[in-house]
């Protein structure tokens, strides 16, 4: 495959973001978790992946991009959702008081020095709104500035917009945030949703060109019947319906 289609994934986690980028062609050359479960995960679904197990903080970018057998400008995407802990609205929201909020400024550290052709960063929406935008704003600032590599300048054009899961066929409400940029001079355009929900087509969906939202039903209505739950399971379920209660969500 041609360089310009690897791939750096930073807070890989199991590997769930990586999935869809291989889908739509890419080739991860490199993951980079610090979590022994997930790398177990990692390894055991991609025997051939180069994992690099450790905290993102104490891994050089050289490192990154050896591992890689990559040298700068030659990676097409460096993708990642840095933790999001920090800044969920179920969390204490700490955001960027938080080592882990700070983690954001690790991924634009890696994008700045590796010089991919553009990046995808994922987190929760809450981001948005901490502090009246500090986040965000820290992590375009990350941008602002141009790098200087080998004499030339490069320059990262980025935008970014919430989309919810279920908009696109998922049968989950699930909202994140993406915040993408290239150093080509490309305008980006989100992808158009396709799926709405029945209070906002009303009764006559044939007037719409958007699909209802996809149901649990429609994802997993033909399983056989289900075993009767734990008792984990079951203690489980009260604290997210108490959650529930409490939160909304």
């Amino acid at each position: 495959m041609s360089k310009n289609r690897k791939v750096i994934s930073l807070f890989s986690g199991a590997g769930g973001m990586d999935i869809g980028f291989k889908d739509a062609g890419f080739e991860i050359s490199v993951a980079v978790e610090q979590d022994p479960s997930c790398c177990n995960t990692l390894r055991l679904n991609n025997p051939d992946l180069v994992v690099i197990e450790g905290d993102v903080n104490n891994v050089s970018t050289d490192h990154i991009l050896e591992s890689a057998k990559l040298k700068p400008l030659e990676a097409a995407l460096v993708i990642g959702g840095p933790p999001c802990q920090s800044f969920s609205l179920a969390g204490k929201r700490m955001g960027m008081d938080d080592d882990r909020g700070k983690l954001l400024l690790e991924f634009s550290r890696v994008v700045r020095e590796a010089l991919p052709v553009a990046f995808v960063m994922e987190n929760v929406k809450g981001m948005l709104n901490w502090e009246k935008g500090k986040a965000i704003e820290a992590v375009l600032n990350e941008f602002k500035e141009p790098v200087i590599f080998r004499g030339k300048e490069y320059r990262y054009d980025v935008t970014y917009k919430v989309l919810n899961s279920a908009a696109y066929g998922v049968p989950q409400k699930r909202e994140r945030l993406f915040i993408i940029g290239n150093r080509v001079g490309k305008a980006f355009n989100f992808p158009e949703a396709t799926h709405t929900s029945l209070a906002d087509t009303g009764t006559d969906l044939f007037a719409s060109s958007l699909q209802p939202f996809a149901t649990a039903w429609d994802a997993f209505g033909d399983l056989p019947p289900a075993d009767e739950p734990s008792e984990t399971a079951k203690r489980v379920s009260q604290s997210i319906k108490g959650r529930i209660e409490k939160h909304g969500y």
